[in-house]
């Protein structure tokens, strides 16, 4: 899963949020350096993305792209699935999503000096160009698939991904309500094992 995604999964306690964020910038054990709720986060991602690498629906949508982009199919997927997320973010939320983001941004910068390098320099240009929000439109979507293209120096191609999306609309979006269901409960079940885990060590 991308970034909204993982905020959204991780509850309403702040720093496993950033934790779960942050959570691909750090590698093997370093994630013990960083305060335990962030520690809880972070080990929350890395069941989000096997779980989500592993599910039948999630790869029954890398299917469709793998053709034209290989590897990186997953990586898209996770994108499109943010879309599908924030477009219909009144499904899973009672909160305005202009309203949760900005919420986020604003913790995001109270803990700018938790977050891993790569994280400190992304949060500012995140914030910039509304990234989160940004999801909730195919426009959006296309404009992370560009950078994404342009941080690949073109070998990519996922700027062109927005074909694919537009041609299998329907059946990525009911791919997706299926499966988030499912995640949305693993998730919180993982949440609180791995919380008492940390409460009896």
């Amino acid at each position: 899963m991308n970034f909204l995604a993982h905020i959204y999964l991780s509850g309403d306690n702040k720093l496993i949020t950033i934790g779960n964020f942050v959570a691909d910038g750090i590698r093997g054990n370093k994630y013990k350096s960083y305060p335990s709720e962030m520690q809880i986060g972070i080990q929350l991602h890395r069941q989000i993305d096997t779980f989500t690498d592993a599910h039948p629906l999630f790869r029954q949508c890398t299917k469709r792209l793998h053709k034209g982009y290989g590897h990186y199919s997953g990586v898209i997927v996770d994108i499109f699935f943010d879309h599908f997320l924030a477009k219909n973010w009144t499904t899973y939320s009672n909160v305005p999503l202009a309203d949760y983001i900005s919420n986020f941004y604003k913790i995001l910068t109270e803990h700018i000096d938790l977050l891993p390098p790569r994280f400190q320099k992304l949060t500012p240009i995140m914030i910039e160009g509304n990234w989160l929000l940004s999801y909730a439109t195919v426009e959006g979507i296309q404009n992370v698939l560009n950078g994404m293209n342009r941080r690949t120096e073109g070998r990519s191609k996922m700027n062109e991904a927005t074909k694919e999306l537009k041609e299998h609309y329907e059946a990525f979006e009911k791919d997706f309500t299926l499966f988030f269901e499912e995640l949305r409960d693993f998730s919180t079940i993982k949440r609180l094992e791995i919380e008492k885990a940390f409460d009896n060590t």
